[in-house]
């Protein structure tokens, strides 16, 4: 793969009907924190910049990057660039894996925001760092490309999902159609989106249950009327657990096309930087 085939395969799925995974050549860069910014009173901000971000590529909201810690030794193992990819070796490094939030190239930042809770390795690292403290980013790998010839769009998960949901509400036609439900602990954690008017935003707040605990998401998925004979894109994200029943709930009951949706374990309840694919 090279940077003209990934473009080109780019453009033929966002001119076709079918959702596709596209793969981009991933990068390893060292970057430093530029500011940080808390986003409601669940996530923080972390703004990225310096000259390793130039070549950086971004193009779908369902996309991912690492990044990588020193281990419990305090050794920092990196993944080693193989042409266009990286090999990661053994033992493999420690990272953790994030969103793409926002990329602006021209302007040289790159945002990811990180869910803030306690024990979290890159939750904590990011609660705390400053300005000019450096991390290496590999990736992303590439993403899932959707096209806009969908007739709804249903965005849904818990708020280990809000930054990804975020930024596809952003970039979506304004004249787009259908739902973003997100579970949040309170309304404290209910951020600004920038939603096209025909897309319902619901916001589902669990109050004082564990994170990760509660069926809230799947009882307000299941009471949606999707409307027959309309094509519709669904994608859902958030505790491995609790999204379970939905993946039963699109290919029995919605009997949706298998590039018509995607239902991702973003996280799992007592796992350390989880790992999914549906």
């Amino acid at each position: 793969m090279n940077r003209t085939d990934y473009q080109d395969r780019l453009a033929e799925v966002l001119a076709g009907h079918n959702a596709a995974k596209v793969g981009y050549p991933i990068g390893l860069r060292e970057l430093t924190v530029l500011r940080r910014t808390a986003v409601g009173s669940g996530i923080v901000r972390v703004t990225f910049g310096g000259p390793e971000l130039a070549g950086f590529v971004s193009h779908v909201p369902d996309e991912h990057v690492r990044l990588i810690f020193p281990d419990s030794d305090g050794v920092l193992r990196l993944p080693e660039r193989d042409g266009l990819s990286l090999r990661w070796s053994a033992p493999r490094p420690v990272s953790r894996e994030y969103s793409v939030r926002r990329f602006d190239a021209e302007g040289g930042e790159l945002d990811i925001e990180f869910v803030i809770h306690p024990g979290g390795l890159a939750s904590e690292w990011a609660a705390s760092a400053e300005p000019g403290t450096r991390i290496h980013i590999a990736g992303p790998p590439g993403g899932v490309v959707v096209p806009n010839s969908y007739d709804r769009y249903l965005l849904a998960g818990d708020i280990t999902a809000l930054p990804a949901i975020a930024r596809w509400l952003e970039t979506l036609p304004r004249d787009a159609r259908g739902w973003a439900i997100v579970e949040v602990a309170d309304e404290s954690e209910e951020v600004a989106l920038d939603a096209p008017a025909g897309l319902d935003v619901q916001w589902l707040h669990r109050g004082d249950a564990a994170p990760g605990s509660t069926d809230l998401l799947e009882k307000a998925i299941r009471t949606l009327a999707l409307p027959s004979g309309e094509r519709v894109y669904i994608w859902i994200s958030g505790e491995a657990g609790s999204i379970r029943p939905l993946r039963r709930w699109v290919r029995t009951e919605v009997t949706s096309e298998r590039c018509d949706h995607l239902i991702t374990g973003y996280w799992k309840r007592g796992t350390a930087d989880y790992g999914d694919a549906e």
